[in-house]
C-alpha cells in the first residue's frame, strides 16, 4: 500500500488521490457513504465492519482496496488488523456504534459501561493505534452526535458522552500531533442505524424533520460524506468539533 503524505499534489484534480483511508464501520451509512466519496475523489479505501456479506456489497460499491470483518469493539481483532496493514495510511474514520438511550438509574455497572465505550473507548483504542499508522498531517475522525445536548431523563447517558466528546476530540488532536483528530456531530441522519433505534416510528420522524429543518429535508449519509472528506483534505483542521444535523438545533 502506497500513498502521497496528506496536503500533496493531486491528480486529474482529485485531492484523495495516492491516500488511503480506513473506516472502521464502513459497511452501511455514513461510513460507507465517505468511502465511495472519498474513493471518487482519488483515495484507496480499506473497509471494517461486523456483518460480511454487508461488508462484500459496500466494497464492491467503493471499489475497495481490501476488507476486514470484524467487531471493532474487540481489542485483540482491532490490534491484529492495524498490525496487518500491509503500508502507511493516511485518514482513519470511526463510525462503528451507536447511541445507547434509557434512563441512568435504570442501567446496571455494564450497560454503562457499554454505552461510553461504544464511542469514546473504541476512539481511544483505534487513536493508539493511529500513532504508528497515519502519516503526519493525516486524520483521525470520529462520529458523535447532537440530538443529545439538550438533556431529557430517557437519553440516559448520551448527553454526558455527547458533552464530553468535544473535548476527547481536543486531547487526542494535542496527543496525536501532527496526525489531526476531528470530531463530526450529526443530528438525525436517514440511516440503517436510525430506522433500526426509530422501528414504526421513522416515516413519521422524517415528515417531521422535513417540515421543520430551515433546509427543508433530512440529513442523509452524503451529507455528513462531504463534511468529512472535506476535513480530511483541508490540513489546518484539528481539535474541532463539527456539526451537520440541517438546523436541528435550531428548531429543537
Amino acid at each position: 500500500m502506497t500513498s502521497e503524505p496528506p496536503g500533496g499534489h493531486s491528480a486529474g484534480g482529485l485531492p484523495l488521490f495516492g491516500q488511503t483511508l480506513v473506516v472502521i464501520g464502513g459497511s452501511a451509512g455514513i461510513g460507507r457513504a465517505t468511502a465511495r466519496l472519498a474513493r471518487n475523489q482519488g483515495a484507496s479505501v480499506v473497509l471494517t465492519g461486523r456483518d460480511p456479506e454487508r461488508l462484500r456489497t459496500a466494497a464492491e460499491e467503493a471499489d475497495a482496496l481490501s476488507t476486514a470483518a470484524f467487531d471493532a469493539h474487540d481489542a485483540a481483532q482491532l490490534e491484529r488488523f492495524f498490525q496487518q496493514l500491509p503500508g502507511p495510511i493516511d485518514h482513519v474514520m470511526v463510525t462503528a456504534g451507536g447511541p445507547s438511550y434509557g434512563r441512568l438509574l435504570d442501567m446496571d455497572a455494564e450497560q454503562a459501561r457499554r454505552a461510553i465505550s461504544d464511542h469514546m473507548v473504541l476512539a481511544l483504542e483505534v487513536a493508539r493505534h493511529c500513532a504508528g499508522a497515519v502519516r503526519p498531517g493525516g486524520t483521525l475522525l470520529l462520529l458523535g452526535g447532537t440530538g443529545a445536548r439538550r438533556i431529557r431523563a430517557a437519553l440516559g447517558v448520551a448527553p454526558a458522552v455527547t458533552a464530553a466528546m468535544p473535548a476527547f476530540t481536543a486531547s487526542l488532536a494535542l496527543e496525536l500531533a501532527p496526525v489531526r483528530v476531528n470530531l463530526i456531530a450529526a443530528g438525525f441522519v436517514d440511516t440503517p442505524l436510525s430506522a433500526r433505534l426509530l422501528g414504526d416510528a421513522l416515516d413519521a420522524r422524517r415528515e417531521e424533520l422535513r417540515a421543520a429543518l430551515p433546509i427543508g429535508r433530512v440529513v442523509v449519509p452524503d451529507d455528513v460524506a462531504a463534511l468529512a472528506v472535506h476535513i480530511m483534505t483541508n490540513t489546518a483542521l484539528t481539535g474541532a468539533t463539527y456539526d451537520v444535523d440541517g438546523g436541528q438545533q435550531l428548531v429543537g
